[in-house]
């Protein structure tokens, strides 16, 4: 089996992985994922024990117990490259041997749940609710880099998508990749479920003008109106299809879940952020204490 260089997967002095400085044993299997490294603190807050804390640069984890299921919370910092960096180590730490630098013969799947917040691009998807994402849908690029194969509906359903929006290849290239469906299930009582679409920024890509002029100052309007048979885009951030399309390529078990902060269409953003990420907070602990 062949040796995967020094360049390619560093190791820092500790023995850890470069970027989240983690060990393997210093890592669960249920993970959960925010953007914002101050809001680790808020998951591990609900944790009954913490057993190790660590951080470098953006990535701040912290691993501990629910009940008597051990859980790793861990901040991404914001947006797609940064996913990038955070599948790729969370899977080089359980499935590559940092002893011979080769992939392990069998390989481990984790459970990784985005807890984030989004903005709603439906009238009925209000501030303050919850979104569980059935797929993510990439204008971001980052899995056009990777071999990620779409089944015929998948393909189908970009095309319609790309025809309604009239995004074209100089902006972008679209992708998509569904949800754990095992995951999934546990988040169906007081969700929305819908696609949720990934933007490579906050202003022009998700359609803010301050003092800028955008390439296509409709695209909100579409992303709302575009649906194909029983989907419609529900709400859109800036970190799902990078953890779908690579959770699925690296065999892991990936679901986002959204607190809706802001409605694009009402025009409203939540009086209570920090209300509404404490109650998804312990609601995502709660399901994997008790189903996985």
């Amino acid at each position: 089996m062949q040796r995967i260089a020094e360049s390619e997967l560093i190791i820092n002095s500790r023995g850890a992985v470069y970027h989240l400085n983690l060990r393997p044993e210093e890592l669960a299997h249920n993970i959960i994922t925010v953007g914002d490294p101050d809001r680790v603190n808020l998951v591990s807050q609900y944790f009954d024990s913490i057993e190790s804390k660590f951080q470098h640069r953006e990535f701040i984890s912290h691993t501990g117990f629910v009940g008597k299921k051990k859980v790793t919370a861990i901040s991404t910092g914001i947006g797609p490259d940064n996913i990038d960096i955070v599948l790729n180590e969370l899977d080089a730490l359980v499935n590559i041997d940092f002893e011979t630098r080769q992939i392990k013969p069998e390989l481990t799947s984790l459970n990784i749940i985005r807890v984030g917040t989004s903005g709603s691009l439906q009238e009925d998807v209000p501030v303050d609710s919850l979104v569980a994402s059935t797929h993510g849908l990439g204008l971001d690029n980052l899995l056009n880099y990777y071999r990620l194969e779409q089944n015929e509906q998948e393909n189908q359903l970009l095309q319609s998508f790309v025809t309604h929006t009239q995004l074209n290849s100089n902006v972008c290239y679209p992708y998509i990749s569904s949800a754990s469906a095992s995951v999934l299930k546990h988040f169906v009582n007081g969700y929305h479920q819908g696609i949720t679409v990934t933007c490579p920024g906050f202003y022009g890509p998700q359609g803010r003008v301050l003092r800028l002029g955008i390439q296509n100052p409709q695209l909100i309007d579409r992303l709302t109106e575009f649906t194909f048979g029983q989907h419609r885009i529900t709400n859109f951030e800036m970190e799902t299809s990078a953890i779908y399309g690579l959770g699925k390529l690296l065999g892991h078990h990936c679901l986002s879940l959204n607190a809706i902060v802001a409605n694009r269409i009402q025009k409203e953003f939540t009086k209570d952020a920090d209300k509404l990420i404490h109650k998804l907070i312990q609601q995502t602990l709660e399901v994997i204490s008790n189903s996985f």
